[in-house]
């Protein structure tokens, strides 16, 4: 069962993509010109992207993998390619509804199984790996161990996951953020220091069958993400 704090966080990402961001989201995730700061943003979610897909084995055919927070597919659509089975989940209808839209005919409803939800539910099922790209920046360090111990009951090789690194722009926009009302902003991201979400995640029982392996970090301007792996021992 998931905590008061993240359900209700859950809540507020779920109105604020389906609702509010859902059209600028989709013209980020495409080809089409956006403003110099959404370049740099789409830029980075490229570069994260990649980095996880490479993180992931070599030969991941067969495979049962986990998009966590799908958005509009990308990263679903580059696993299948690849051989794998995958279950997409996001929060958001609508941009399920756009990922099934843009996924490859041959993809849909074969090697990628599109849903809406939470993707910390069992009933999904068990996988062999979890990517949860960008999906847990919203989620302080306490949160983000919580949802990582859910997913680790159902996941046998490794979970890839983002955070917000604690850094002093990203800190400084996150309290700038707090100054609008609340109807205008979207739901803060948590900056969380790599140091913190690694002791919080040593000192979390369910999670000792786990080793924290890779921590990278990109940084394109106005997008500033932590990539963390944790691997089955």
């Amino acid at each position: 069962m998931a905590d008061a704090n993240y359900i209700q966080r859950r809540g507020e990402l779920q109105t604020y993509f389906d609702r509010t961001a859902v059209e600028a989201w989709a013209r980020l995730t495409t080809d089409a010109p956006v403003s110099g700061i959404r370049a740099t943003v789409r830029a980075g979610r490229e570069a994260m992207r990649n980095k996880l897909l490479a993180w992931l084995p070599d030969d991941i055919r067969g495979a049962r993998i986990l998009d966590a927070g799908c958005g509009t597919g990308a990263l679903a659509v580059e696993c299948a390619l690849r051989g794998a089975h995958v279950t997409a989940i996001d929060l958001s209808p609508t941009l399920v509804a756009l990922a099934q839209d843009r996924c490859p005919r041959k993809l849909c409803g074969g090697s990628i199984s599109f849903r809406t939800g939470d993707m910390l539910d069992p009933a999904l099922g068990r996988f062999d790996h979890v990517v949860a790209m960008d999906s847990l920046i919203h989620y302080k360090a306490a949160d983000i161990v919580g949802a990582l111990s859910r997913l680790a009951e159902r996941t046998a090789g490794s979970m890839l996951v983002t955070h917000a690194p604690r850094t002093p722009a990203l800190t400084l926009m996150h309290w700038a953020g707090l100054a609008f009302p609340r109807a205008d902003r979207a739901p803060a991201i948590e900056p969380v220091s790599s140091g913190t979400l690694a002791r919080a995640i040593a000192g979390e029982r369910s999670l000792s069958p786990w080793r924290i392996g890779r921590s990278e970090r990109v940084s394109s301007a106005f997008y500033k993400s932590q990539a963390l792996e944790l691997v089955a021992r």
